[in-house]
């Protein structure tokens, strides 16, 4: 639940050099020995030392990365296809480059909700301030300090309990997050709820069919099973929803229905996808359709997250703002009640 994993840097360079050192002919376990001496990360000379040896065991690198905790889901799931479709260095290829996508899209997104998120906080300790400040003035004065919440937090112990309840609250759903992502169940009930999510839904299921797009493509490239393809590309998402249907997927396939009939009644894709689907599967070439797919589908996900950046900045100010008005009007109502009491 809370292992520790490689940070999509260090993830990218691992897989350049990989797929440079495999395109070349250098074999497997040489070319993990090479790479990770290169890598500035310690945990990735660890990693890579431990791959190496087992490799020379006989093991397969899927599994020998799945060994190490340390991978993402998506990159074992992408090698186990490289491997068995014998394309592993252009799969890491592909995945190099899908990570610095990642990691140029997180950093815009990092800088669009930084200033917000840092006035949030800035907020959250003024109020802090200001439920200590007025409790200490009534404390010295010998008069009812103002409750500007009106959850009867005043003084010292007000204001602790304030932040208690603020970051405290952030904590736990934090730890929620990483407890419903930690078995596929509950990472299929949390992806469900948050592709239900205007903006955020988008954004995850655009990546989701990107994914699943390479993946087929690949698959289905090197000649494997149709209901193998679909397996291995419901797990390259790395969405819970996607995952926990392609097995119900295959299933519908293998019972007769087609696949642009199996990927409708998933209710994942939406219409468009499916109808191009439908076209490529008339014509035999629904790997090539998708393949087309992918780039499109990656470049909504990264306008989307874009769009979704710029709404939680609005989100932000409107509850600094909000913030602000409460506090304002908590004070002017209590001076409207001293006034009225003196009267």
């Amino acid at each position: 639940m809370f292992g520790k994993s490689l940070s999509l840097k260090p993830l990218s360079l691992l897989c350049r050099s990989l797929s440079t050192l495999l395109d070349t002919g250098v074999s497997a376990r040489k070319a993990f020995q090479i790479s990770g001496e290169k890598a500035a990360d310690s945990s990735v000379r660890t990693a890579t030392r431990q791959i190496a040896q087992e490799i020379e065991k006989g093991m397969d690198i899927a599994t020998a990365l799945k060994d190490q905790d340390l991978f993402p889901p998506l990159m074992v799931n992408m090698v186990d296809v490289g491997e068995r479709t014998g394309s592993l260095p252009e799969v890491l290829k592909g995945l190099a480059e899908h990570y610095d996508n990642l990691l140029r899209l997180r950093k815009d997104f990092y800088s669009s909700i930084a200033w917000p998120v840092i006035q949030l906080v800035m907020a959250v300790f003024v109020i802090a301030g200001l439920i200590f400040l007025l409790g200490w003035i009534a404390e010295s004065r010998g008069g009812d300090p103002i409750d500007i919440l009106g959850w009867g937090l005043t003084g010292t112990e007000g204001a602790l309990i304030w932040l208690g309840m603020v970051f405290g609250t952030a904590i736990i759903l934090f730890l929620a997050y990483r407890f419903a992502r930690a078995s596929i169940f509950g990472q299929s009930y949390l992806d469900g709820f948050l592709m239900r999510v205007p903006v955020l839904g988008h954004c995850m299921r655009s990546f989701a069919i990107a994914r699943f797009a390479w993946a087929y493509h690949l698959t289905q490239e090197s000649g494997m099973a149709i209901q193998e393809s679909i397996d291995a590309a419901t797990r390259a998402t790395s969405n819970g929803q996607f995952i926990l249907m392609g097995p119900r997927i295959s299933q519908w396939i293998e019972q007769g229905d087609t696949v642009t009939e199996a990927l409708r009644a998933s209710n994942l894709f939406p219409l468009e996808v499916i109808e191009m689907i439908h076209v490529g599967e008339t014509a035999g070439t629904v790997p090539e359709m998708l393949h087309r797919l992918g780039p499109e589908f990656e470049d909504r996900a990264r306008r989307s997250l874009q769009a979704l950046a710029g709404a939680i900045g609005w989100l932000v100010w409107l509850i600094v703002a909000g913030f602000i008005i409460f506090v304002v009007f908590s004070i002017f109502f209590w001076y409207i009640q001293q006034i009225n009491s003196l009267l």
